[in-house]
Order: structure tokens, then C-alpha cells, then sequence
């Protein structure tokens, strides 16, 4: 398989393998190979060795192996090209996030290592960490490999035995995690979603097989981490990966999971395509959070990625969280997914209360209710209060102060901020100071703030609040826990730290805002965004939501979220929208999308035609290419995917010399193609 972007090259090449390279010749391995033209060298893994070929003229040969290491296990192979053309993209796209970059010093301590083990006729277990040179040390000695069954520790609030069964069973589920927060046995505290997981982990792992647990980001990694100490799991079995850690780092860990003993891979969304040895359950919190979706081609979500590989290695699989997506709803609905709900008497003690501003002086200067007011007063005698807003900084948005329209700024045309009261208002985009501002509209010169972000609503409940202590997170200063003294804890969605003990109250600020966003899947953002903060309370301490109520605040009191996951479902199958159907953007010049969009509809016969739709195509805000939106049935997605990347080939081998230019020069592509971008429907 070669590394190139290049959709033509999306497939195996035969070369011939040196006599002198036979011996380090074998499947997964690094190499470099020749290409037909200019004498370029193009790095590439060797997927299969075979003593026959296809190709019946003279075959090229290897020109080196980079490495040694077959780092590219068989499964995750499988595993890139079956997600690729899911998604209708390059399988070396997923393998760059599958297999981190080399670090040459890293690995050979690594094969030192191994060499010295099986001599000794014994596992290697010493972990490399970031400092490199540690990595020449000899290996360590270490207890067992597994934990013993008999202490692993009980999975709690599902009933006795029945997630333990269902490991054994290597079943599929989706979790609906206790919403508190739970002391593990060093004296931390982490969210019990992740005491459920490190549990789920440890019991995996006293199977004897490895466990993938992905989260969105490093801050529900830390707490992860934390509770596996929690559960027994010895740190030399837990490998981290993830984009924090330096490179030499990665590629430490990921040589780790190489080795044939089990382990507890952690990390964010490329550890989904971590090599594991006996992969025995793969599980995701919170697979709703767009952290969880790949920036990059070919855009694939860690759940997608999941759900192949359960697909492949046939391991348990476990979406964990505290709301749940329609897209999880919909696999509970269609049977593929156990529901599995948390004990009743977990509920959490949610009070929704209206934005209507109290006659108390306090209260209106802090800008909630009194109901609120009064439970934040209560909970500051005993522990601490969390409040979250919606926005980070002092004043999220500026406006003129004559006319009320927003404030852009004059060199880029982007919405000016305030960050603090000190400060001067500058652009969000490119940070220019708005000195001698002027209203485009009034010419006016005065500015209004509109909107609280967390600095100035911390400003104004420390005055409602006089001798409290005020602590602030957000994505400019994060924390990831608070103690157990009283303390007013001004955090914004995904921010929240973890109190000592959970939080005597909870306040959620900004409803009306968080709910104003354009989006389709604005209501289970703000029930997600919402559910996590709520879970981070004391047993029975307060919730106040402020500002909503509905269908969302009734889904809030009950804590009924799959009910309201399969309403909001039902309406995306009336309205043919995600997850419902499958969509596909095709983005290109008006010729090369209507050809794509043609080919698609000739690939289709009788019954299946009325299986996809298209809308458009629509002017596109890139250059002069327009947009087309294909919404088609799972039970077509293989045969929609291998068309347009298809057509996607053809495309981009079919553009034609550009009079002027270099004999090798082509034009970029004209036709683009991306599945499952939920954005284009906003």
C-alpha cells in the first residue's frame, strides 16, 4: 500500500523482493518502493507476501525496508480499508492516523527489548515513556499479567453480574452511565461513567484479552486513567495514546501495543485503530461529541470506525454516556444494541426554573432567578457550586451601542470581543485592536456588550456572592478538579472540573442561548452538554436549569433521554434526515457534479432507485463549484460509496495538460466527495 493522497493509487502494487531483503520482508512492515516515473521513491507497507503475481510483466523491485517492525497488523489493515471505502476515501489516509511517524531511537530500544525477552523466554512489559533515553533500560520485572478475576472490581447501578455477563459474551451495548461522581480507591475523584469503564476494562482484562477505551479528549482521559489505577489495573497494561504526548511518546505505546499480552489501549479517536492482541471489548464515552468526528480525510467518526471493528474482531462493544444520540437510538431500535439503563434510584435532582429575574437586589445583578440564587446560597455553607454559561471570556459579542447591530471589525470583517473589563475590544478572527471603531450602519462609535461570557459572569457573582471564592474554567484556563471547599466554580460546556465529594449544586445558566444555535442536532448537544454537568453533582444536591423547559427540561427531570433520542429520531425518519438516512456531499464544478451525480443514478436499478435522493445542485461558497446533497439508505451505502469514489478517479485521472505549464503539471481535482457531514444540513 503506498502513502499517497492520490485516489488513482488507492491500491495494492506488486514489487519483487531482493534476496537480500527476504529475511525482514514480511506483511506490515515499512518500505520504500519505486514509482514508474520522474525516478520517484514513494514509502508504502507490504500488505502481502506471495510467491506468484498477477501482473505478468517484469515486476520492479523494493528499493529498502525502512523498518523491520511489522507495524501494520493484518486486522488494522483490514480494518483502514474496510473504513475507507465506507467513506469513499484513501485507505493510507486512515493507516497515517492508525500508525504514528517513526522515531528510530524509540524503536530500536523497543527491539532490544524484545530480542533480550525472548531470549530469556519471557514477555518485555517495561512501558516507554517520554524520555527517550529511558527506553534503553532493561526491562523490569512485574507482577502477573492479568488481574486476578477475584479482585477485579463489581460494576455497579446495572444489576449484579449483568455487564460482566454480557463481557463475556462480548455482547453490544449502549450504556446510559450513573450520573455522579465516585471516590476510587486511591482518594480521587472521577465521574462514575469512568469508574464503569476502568471497571468494564479491569474485568476484560482478567480475561485475558485487551480493551479500546476512546474518549472525546484528554481531560475525560485523565479521569480514565485515574479510575484504572482505581480498579487494579497495573500501569505497565495501560498504554495511552493520544495527541498530547510527544512523538517519541506515541510511537512508544503504540509499539507496546504490538506485543502478544493484553492490554488497556486509552486514548482519543485514533486510538480506535490501535493494534490490540485478542481484542475483547471496545468501548466509547460520549460518542456524540464532535471531538469524536475526524477533521481529515476521510472524515470518520470513532463510532463509525467502532462499529466496523466489533464488525471484524467480533469483541464486546459499549457506547457509554449520559445522553444518548439518535444515531445510538437508532441501533437500539434496529436490535443491533442492548439498552442497558442505570438503577432508578440514581436520579439526579434536576429543578428547571424560568429566566424571569427576582425582586432581590442580588439575584438581578447575578443574573438568575432567586429560585437559583437562594439553592447556590444553601449549597456555599457546605462544598462547592458549579455554574455553567455558555461562553468563555467577558463580552462574547459587541454591539453599537446607537443602532444594536453587531460590531465587526474593520479589517476582516469579524465580530469584536471583549475579554475583560480592562481590556479593548478586538476582533475574534484576527485579533486587531478596534481603536477608532465606526458603525458601518450609524456610523456610531460606542459600543454596547451583549451576551455574559464566564469572566464577566464571575465578576458579577462575586458581588452577589461577597467573600466566596470564584474559580473560573474555560478553554483559556482549564481545570480538571476543584476541592472540597465552599467555592463558586464559573465554568463553560466541557469545562467542568470534578469536585471532591461532586458539587452541592449545580446551576446551568445560558438555556435560552445554548438552545439559539442553528443546528440539527442542536437539542441533543444541549441535553448532552447539560447531562454531564448535572452528573458532576453531590447524590440529591440541586440542578437549577435556567430558562428551559419542554420537552427538553421534562427529559432533564425524568432523565427519560432515550425517549426523547427516539422522538427525535422518528422526526428524522419523517423528514429523511440523519441518522435516518446516509448523506453525501459531492462538491466540484457544475460538469464534474452533474457526471458524478448521473453515474450514481445509472448504478442504480428498480427497487434501489428510490432508495437515494438528491438535492441540488446549489452554488457553492468555494470558487465557482456547486453542491449537490445525496441522501441514500444504509441498505445502498456500499454501492453509493463505490461510485462516487469512482467517479472521484475518474475525475482526478481524466484532467487534461494546461497549455503554459510544466509537461508534469496538472490542475487540482474538480470533484470532492465527503459521507456523513451533519454541518451541511445547518
Amino acid at each position: 500500500m503506498l502513502e499517497s493522497p492520490l485516489p488513482q493509487l488507492d491500491r495494492l502494487f506488486d514489487y519483487r523482493i531482493p534476496e537480500s531483503l527476504l529475511a525482514d520482508a514480511r506483511p506490515g512492515v515499512r518500505v520504500k518502493v519505486p514509482l514508474r516515473s520522474a525516478g520517484r521513491v514513494s514509502r508504502a507497507y507490504i500488505i502481502e507476501v506471495t510467491d506468484h503475481a498477477d501482473y505478468v510483466g517484469t515486476l520492479s523491485d523494493i528499493e529498502e525496508i525502512v523498518s523491520p517492525v511489522p507495524v501494520l497488523t493484518p486486522e488494522v489493515w483490514q480494518l483502514a480499508r474496510r473504513v475507507a471505502s465506507r467513506a469513499a476515501g484513501n485507505a493510507s489516509d486512515v493507516v497515517r492516523l492508525a500508525v504514528p511517524p517513526r522515531t528510530v531511537r524509540v524503536e530500536k530500544a523497543w527491539v532490544a527489548r524484545q530480542a533480550a525477552a525472548a531470549a530469556a523466554d519471557e514477555p518485555a512489559e517495561t512501558p516507554v515513556t517520554g524520555d527517550v533515553a529511558a527506553a534503553s533500560e532493561p526491562a523490569a520485572a512485574h507482577g502477573p499479567a492479568t488481574p486476578s478475576p477475584a479482585v477485579t472490581p463489581a460494576i455497579t447501578g446495572y444489576g449484579d453480574g449483568v455487564v460482566e455477563a454480557a463481557l463475556r459474551a462480548r455482547a453490544r451495548l449502549a450504556i446510559t452511565a450513573v450520573p455522579t461522581v465516585r471516590q476510587t480507591t486511591g482518594g480521587e475523584w472521577v465521574g462514575a461513567w469512568a469508574e464503569t469503564m476502568a471497571a468494564m476494562a479491569a474485568f476484560t482484562l482478567g480475561l485475558g484479552r485487551s480493551s479500546i477505551l476512546v474518549v472525546p479528549d484528554y481531560r475525560d482521559q485523565e479521569q480514565l486513567t485515574t479510575a484504572l489505577r482505581g480498579a487494579g489495573v497495573a500501569p505497565e497494561r495501560v498504554s495511552p495514546l493520544d495527541a498530547h504526548q510527544t512523538n517519541p511518546e506515541r510511537y512508544g505505546h503504540f509499539l507496546e501495543c504490538l506485543e502478544p499480552v493484553p492490554r488497556v489501549i486509552v486514548g482519543t479517536r485514533s486510538a480506535i485503530y490501535a493494534p490490540a492482541h485478542d481484542l475483547g471489548l471496545i468501548a466509547l464515552w460520549d460518542e456524540a461529541d464532535p471531538l469524536h468526528e475526524e477533521p481529515l480525510s476521510p472524515y470518520v467518526s470513532s463510532r463509525d470506525a467502532a462499529l466496523v471493528r466489533q464488525e471484524l474482531s467480533g469483541a464486546a462493544l459499549a457506547f457509554v454516556s449520559h445522553s444518548r444520540s439518535s444515531e445510538v437510538e437508532r441501533l437500539v431500535e434496529l436490535g443491533f444494541l442492548s439498552d442497558l439503563p442505570q438503577n432508578p434510584r440514581f436520579l439526579p435532582n434536576v429543578v428547571p426554573t424560568s429566566a424571569q429575574s427576582s425582586n432581590d437586589r442580588l439575584a438581578q445583578s447575578a443574573r438568575i432567578p432567586s429560585s437559583a440564587w437562594n439553592a447556590a446560597r444553601k449549597a456555599l455553607e457546605t462544598g462547592p457550586v458549579l455554574v455553567q454559561v455558555a461562553r468563555p471570556g467577558y463580552a462574547p459579542v459587541l454591539a453599537c451601542a446607537s443602532c444594536t447591530n453587531p460590531a465587526h471589525c474593520l479589517v476582516c470583517d469579524g465580530p469584536l470581543r471583549q475579554a475583560s473589563r480592562s481590556s479593548p475590544p478586538s476582533c475574534a478572527w484576527c485579533g486587531a485592536i478596534a481603536a477608532q471603531w465606526q458603525c458601518r450602519h450609524c456610523e456610531g462609535t460606542t459600543f454596547r456588550l451583549v451576551g455574559q461570557g464566564s469572566t464577566r459572569t464571575a465578576e458579577e457573582l462575586g458581588r452577589a456572592f461577597p467573600a466566596t471564592r470564584i474559580i473560573v474554567s474555560d478553554g483559556s484556563r482549564s481545570l480538571g478538579d476543584v476541592g472540597s471547599a465552599p467555592a463558586l466554580v464559573i465554568a463553560t460546556r466541557g469545562a467542568e472540573p470534578v469536585a471532591a465529594g461532586g458539587y452541592h449544586a449545580v446551576l446551568l445558566l445560558d438555556g435560552e442561548r445554548m438552545l439559539a444555535r442553528e443546528s440539527l442536532t442542536v437539542a441533543e448537544d444541549c441535553l448532552r452538554w447539560w447531562s454531564n454537568a448535572i452528573a458532576l453533582a453531590a447524590p440529591r444536591a440541586p440542578a437549577v436549569i435556567v430558562g428551559v423547559g419542554g420537552e427538553l427540561a421534562r427529559t432533564l427531570v425524568t432523565w427519560q433521554h432515550a425517549r426523547f433520542a427516539s422522538a427525535e429520531l422518528a422526526d428524522r425518519r419523517r423528514l429523511r434526515f440523519p441518522p435516518a438516512v446516509r448523506i453525501a456531499t459531492v462538491r466540484g464544478t457544475p460538469d464534474a457534479v452533474s457526471k458524478a451525480v448521473q453515474e450514481l443514478h445509472d448504478s442504480v436499478q428498480g427497487e434501489d432507485s428510490a432508495k437515494i435522493d438528491v438535492l441540488g445542485p446549489v452554488p457553492d461558497e468555494a470558487d465557482d463549484f456547486v453542491r449537490s446533497i445525496v441522501r441514500f439508505d444504509y441498505a445502498v451505502g456500499a454501492n453509493v460509496a463505490s461510485t462516487l469514489r469512482a467517479a472521484v478517479i475518474k475525475n482526478a485521472t481524466s484532467r487534461r495538460k494546461i497549455p503554459g505549464k510544466p509537461a508534469n503539471y496538472r490542475p487540482p481535482p474538480t470533484l470532492r466527495v465527503r459521507f456523513d457531514d451533519l454541518e451541511i444540513l445547518e
